[in-house]
């Protein structure tokens, strides 16, 4: 092997051992942080959904196709509703869910466990009914006014066969929902805030698809369910012939008696322009729906999850402007810190040229990397003299034999001159000559290197003049 590279690789050796301890506890505290702060998410994460052909099913799919795109598999789990994904998040059998505002009441427990991911859309409380069911209320209607009318004297009143008043319902079968949805809950507070005995009403608890079944089959007169318009459900009985939407002709004095209620507004022909439909505005009640997250659930996860709300509910819709959805508003639940960041500033910086997991990485190790430094760079400056020592302790651990010759020299008597003694101290620096000249050293301490040569040469010298 040539020398040059012999050189070179011995410093490089000399280097690596007097670094190594150095090396190690960096890569410890790498190790460490990267265990504490758990940067990469779950590759897996269960999302609670609602009904068949509900808009939260169809949100859903949405959802698990974008982060789908960074490796994230989302399972659809199912369910009746909002009521029942709450207590899906409760029981932590789901990591986030849609929940729907003012379907439950929620405790100092749930303020610990859950957090929201941002108020993603409204959702219209959709109160359908048939209008032959109309016409009899009307006609019941009529025929009571007639007579109070006829007692007075006056004309009869002109026939109105459409609903705007939940007062409107009573006698009427009418199909709430599933507990599980929420629904029922919400209708129970709207009853009670009219005065009206549910008693009164003949409600069935089915579920959305049968309810509807058993609604266009003439088997119920009206529908309740609560769901944003892009629900296939909503879409076709907004188009089905003989049925017609309830108009909260109330919408604005509901909103100010249920905080998590909002007054608004279903544009005439919006549904079909050249069909006209609806023929008319319709006001409604929309209570805000969230994404709802335990807080055990990854921040990656949680980043990511609002970052894909952002995309897919962002866009301009039927009660909604764009850019207005997802936001921080009517939150029943604390935001969750990722969730507020991603609503306020979108994407980050870095995830726009990496991938995610890296861009993740990068984020949330920058700051403990920046430690690891400030706490490294003091002790790396023993390096230096560590290596140094390293290298001529090769050197200086022969001075120790040489000052042992060189005394027993000193300590010769003139009896001892030309003896086996000086023979043997002789042979002993010839020996440690030869080593000597063994010692392999980088070249920047080759000086010390011809030094402990010399001074054998002295020793040598005074050995001889005996």
């Amino acid at each position: 092997m040539p020398k040059a590279i012999r050189y070179t690789l011995l410093s490089l050796r000399d280097l690596a051992a007097s670094a190594g301890p150095f090396i190690v506890l960096a890569f410890a505290l790498l190790a460490l942080a990267y265990w504490w702060l758990d940067p990469n998410p779950p590759k897996r994460v269960t999302l609670a959904t609602g009904p068949a052909q509900s808009a939260y099913e169809e949100f859903g799919k949405r959802y698990a196709k974008a982060l789908a795109a960074e490796g994230i598999e989302v399972v659809l789990r199912p369910s009746e509703g909002s009521a029942a994904n709450l207590q899906l998040l409760r029981e932590g059998k789901v990591d986030v869910g849609f929940v729907q505002g003012g379907t439950s009441d929620y405790t100092e427990q749930d303020e610990e466990d859950l957090a929201s991911l941002g108020s993603l859309f409204v959702e219209p409380l959709w109160l359908f009914y048939r209008e032959d069911a109309a016409r009899k209320v009307a006609a019941a209607a009529r025929t009571g006014k007639t007579k109070a009318s006829q007692a007075a004297g006056k004309a009869d009143p002109a026939e109105d066969a459409s609903l705007s008043s939940l007062t409107q319902l009573q006698g009427l079968r009418v199909n709430t929902g599933t507990p599980g949805s929420g629904v029922p809950s919400l209708m129970a507070k709207l009853l009670e805030s009219n005065h009206i005995d549910p008693a009164s009403l003949k409600i069935s608890r089915l579920e959305q698809t049968p309810a509807t079944v058993a609604f266009l089959g003439g088997e119920l007169d009206a529908i309740v369910f609560a769901s944003a318009p892009e629900s296939l459900m909503v879409q076709m009985l907004l188009q089905t012939p003989g049925v017609k939407l309830m108009n909260f002709a109330q919408s604005e004095a509901y909103s100010r008696r249920f905080a998590f209620l909002t007054p608004t507004r279903l544009p005439r022909g919006v549904v079909d322009l050249a069909a006209n439909i609806p023929p008319d505005d319709v006001r409604l009640v929309a209570s805000t729906t969230s994404l709802i997250t335990r807080t055990t659930t990854h921040p990656a996860l949680q980043q990511l999850l609002a970052q894909a709300g952002n995309e897919i509910h962002g866009g301009a819709g039927w009660f909604k402007s764009a850019r207005e959805y997802p936001n921080r508003d009517n939150s029943e639940l604390p935001i969750a810190k990722e969730a507020e960041r991603a609503i306020k500033n979108g994407t980050p910086v870095l995830q726009r040229y990496l991938r995610f997991w890296v861009a993740n990485l990068v984020e949330r190790m920058w700051l403990v990397m920046g430690i690891i430094i400030a706490i490294m760079l003091p002790l790396s400056r023993i390096i230096p003299p560590l290596y140094a020592f390293r290298v001529r302790s090769r050197i200086f651990r022969w001075y120790g034999r040489l000052r042992d010759i060189e005394n027993r020299v000193e300590n010769s008597g003139d009896s001892d001159r030309n003896s086996s003694k000086n023979k043997a101290l002789l042979e002993e620096l010839n020996d440690l000559e030869r080593r000597a000249e063994k010692i392999t050293v980088p070249l920047s301490y080759t000086d010390e290197l011809y030094a402990l040569r010399g001074n054998i040469h002295l020793v040598r010298r005074k050995l001889q003049r005996l």
